[in-house]
């Protein structure tokens, strides 16, 4: 309810509205950014930033927030990853940063550790897994989708939250 009242509002040109949304979806914007990896927190912030000015330009053709928040962050955290990678840093940049080139190497792994948890869990549960937590589809889009129950959604979600907490401990 309080994104269609929010959304609304943003459609109307309120700032205020768009304030909201910020304050609720920053986070999660991020996260999503962050997920998909090899950005400066720096880059980060400015992607975060673009997000929700994409969604003032165009919350006439929102109508599920969340996930169109999470489609968006994700294509344009790909879209500046590809512009990175394009301008390489010298050798000396790459030496003077090296202990920030060892975190982000520990948070790839990291990251990719969770992927490879995730994907491991097999169908449907992997990919109720990443529609859930990823893509940020609620348990009845995700139940109408695949033509599972809600509470069978709900059992896999928990099963999967179990095998990835074995997995990284």
């Amino acid at each position: 309810m309080f994104d269609r009242i929010m959304i609304a509002g943003v459609r109307r040109g309120s700032e205020r509205a768009l304030g909201k949304i910020m304050d609720k979806y920053a986070a999660y914007v991020c996260v999503v950014i962050g997920n998909v990896g090899g950005l400066a927190r720096e880059d980060v912030e400015e992607v975060a930033s673009d997000v929700f000015f994409a969604l003032w330009e165009k919350a006439d053709g929102v109508e599920n927030l969340k996930p169109w928040l999470g489609a968006v962050a994700r294509n344009k955290a790909k879209n500046r990853l590809r512009g990175v990678q394009m301008d390489l840093p010298l050798d000396e940049e790459i030496a003077a940063s090296g202990c920030e080139t060892e975190d982000k190497f520990i948070l790839d792994c990291e990251n990719e550790t969770i992927r490879e948890a995730v994907l491991a869990m097999g169908s449907p549960d992997s990919d109720i897994f990443l529609r859930h937590y990823y893509e940020g589809q609620t348990v009845a889009v995700i139940a109408a989708g695949t033509g599972l129950s809600e509470s069978a959604v709900k059992h896999r979600l928990v099963r999967g939250r179990k095998k990835l907490r074995e997995v990284l401990s």
